[in-house]
């Protein structure tokens, strides 16, 4: 999974939208997202929910983080921009 700053995501969101990698969104060092990819045919769903599952195991093993500390990342108010 690719990993790149808001900025970068927005500026080249063209080729990550059209593009089949997942990739993690970062501000300031924090996760504040994912994208993934999601394949076009019936079974999409079921794939782009196995994919996220792998996505979220690679972010806590490279993080440490336990589910709980991760759902608390991704949940919690984060400040006005």
């Amino acid at each position: 999974m690719k990993t790149v700053g808001v900025r970068e995501f927005r500026d080249h969101a063209t080729a990550y939208l059209s593009g089949n990698e997942a990739v993690a969104v970062n501000k300031h060092g924090q996760v504040i997202g994912f994208y993934i990819p999601v394949e076009r045919d019936p079974a999409q769903a079921e794939r782009a929910l196995d994919r996220l599952g792998q996505a979220v195991e690679k972010v806590l093993a490279s993080t440490g983080m336990s589910e709980e500390e991760l759902v608390e990342t991704l949940t919690s108010p984060r400040a006005p921009e």
